[in-house]
């Protein structure tokens, strides 16, 4: 048996969560191979809003194993937070939610340097969510960090004070004015947090997924933002601090290369990102606006407006390159209904050129889109339920990007329920 992989194609919030819910069904493991609590995974079902932050999305079924692997990095005052939420909601993550003994713990201090590094780069800032992540890796690096396997150490409190120390004193290299004592309220916080963990069942997760796979489940691996935030192959330096490619999954869960089967890639009709970076198609204007306000594009976990444009495939390929995607899912085609016509950039202009490659530099002084103008359907499709009962427009979309991509799209969104989705065919691993 192989795992398959689910991830992002663009810069993150593509509804990767809305579709680890749908198709959870079909596997028995849902495993989250990176990312910490930057990451937002919306769902919605029964008329209500779900987010999840560093639990996997198949938390809702119980018969589902959900695996947090050792590429995450934890932050235990917002785990906590999760915890407490999916109790009320009914889920038992005590029952179906494992941990690995590998995955890095983020300290109060973690988000200190964060905010202190931000402030210190001025109008050069990346646009870090001041989770306290990028610090974390950093410790994971650099071989101080502290992970969940620790906290179940005689000597965990003494190791938590070393590296507060050390954080302290880098902290004091930022200046007066970014220096912060850790609080008592924060520590405490962060305490109750390890409390609650500590209830929960540590694994050697790289292990057990793999016994998984050789007893003949079916294993899910979940990723967080997007392929073109990956620390190597992303839009650096304006990217995340881990791997969010397909190979991700093997770093972060411990899977083998040739154990890896169906690679699941998740794109918008259009395109987002939150933050800093350069975004060749961003709309600065009233369309870019009207996609905002119409697919509600502000972040789940920092509820920053998302910048908007229209979908890019020069990108999308160099995506679907990366991560070897064997089938597309395309979200919010229902938000595009709003436009008569819709722009694709199939080209950049780079030195006079028309390039299809994604290059090393898409700064807007260095490249511009070229574009393509297809007939909009311009109709409400969220009761549309099957790919026959498309509008032939959208079809037509579709079948174009499937050419350019040279991927099938198998599923398709036509709104935030689980159930307000179209799917074609799914080959699973």
């Amino acid at each position: 048996m192989k795992a398959d992989v689910l991830l992002g194609l663009q810069w993150g919030d593509e509804g990767k969560g809305k579709i680890v819910d749908v198709l959870t069904s079909k596997y028995d493991v849902i495993a989250r191979f990176q990312g910490g609590p930057n990451a937002g995974h919306t769902l919605e079902f029964d008329g209500i809003k779900h987010v999840l932050h560093t639990i996997p999305s198949g938390i809702f079924h119980k018969n589902a194993i959900n695996i947090i692997g050792n590429g995450v990095v934890i932050d235990p005052v917002v785990f906590k937070k999760e915890i407490d939420s999916l109790k009320k909601l009914g889920a038992n993550p005590e029952k179906n939610l494992f941990i690995s003994k590998k995955a890095h713990l983020i300290l109060p201090t973690h988000r200190l340097i964060d905010a202190a590094s931000e402030t210190s780069k001025g109008k050069k800032k990346i646009g870090s969510t001041l989770k306290g992540i990028g610090p974390a890796y950093m410790d994971k690096t650099g071989r101080n960090g502290l992970r969940i396997g620790d906290i179940s150490s005689p000597d965990f409190i003494e190791k938590y004070k070393t590296l507060v120390e050390k954080h302290i004193s880098i902290l004091e290299r930022f200046g007066a004015e970014t220096t912060h004592a850790l609080s008592e309220p924060d520590e405490k916080l962060w305490m109750e947090g390890i409390e609650l963990l500590k209830n929960l069942k540590f694994i050697d997760s790289e292990i057990e997924i793999n016994n998984y796979l050789k007893s003949g489940k079916k294993v899910l691996a979940e990723g967080a933002q997007g392929s073109l935030l990956d620390v190597d192959f992303g839009t650096y330096p304006f990217v995340t601090s881990s791997s969010t490619i397909c190979a991700g999954a093997c770093t972060g869960l411990g899977i083998p290369p040739n154990k890896i089967g169906e690679v699941f890639g998740i794109f918008k009709a259009y395109c987002t990102r939150v933050g800093s970076g350069p975004f060749p198609t961003e709309l600065l204007d009233e369309t870019g606006e009207a996609m905002r306000i119409t697919g509600k594009e502000f972040g789940s976990t920092t509820g920053r407006p998302r910048r908007c444009g229209w979908i890019d495939l020069p990108a999308l390929k160099y995506a679907v390159m990366l991560n070897g995607v064997t089938q597309l899912i395309m979200m919010k085609a229902d938000v595009l209904s709003i436009f008569k016509l819709i722009k694709v950039c199939t080209h950049y202009i780079q030195q006079g050129r028309k390039i299809k490659n994604f290059p090393y530099d898409i700064a807007p002084s260095s490249i511009k889109p070229v574009y393509k103008e297809l007939k909009g359907w311009n109709c409400d499709l969220t009761s549309t339920n099957s790919f026959s009962g498309m509008p032939e427009e959208l079809f037509s979309y579709i079948k174009f990007l499937e050419e350019e991509l040279e991927t099938p799209i198998t599923i398709v969104s036509v709104g935030p329920d689980r159930t307000q989705t179209l799917v074609k065919e799914v080959l699973l691993g």
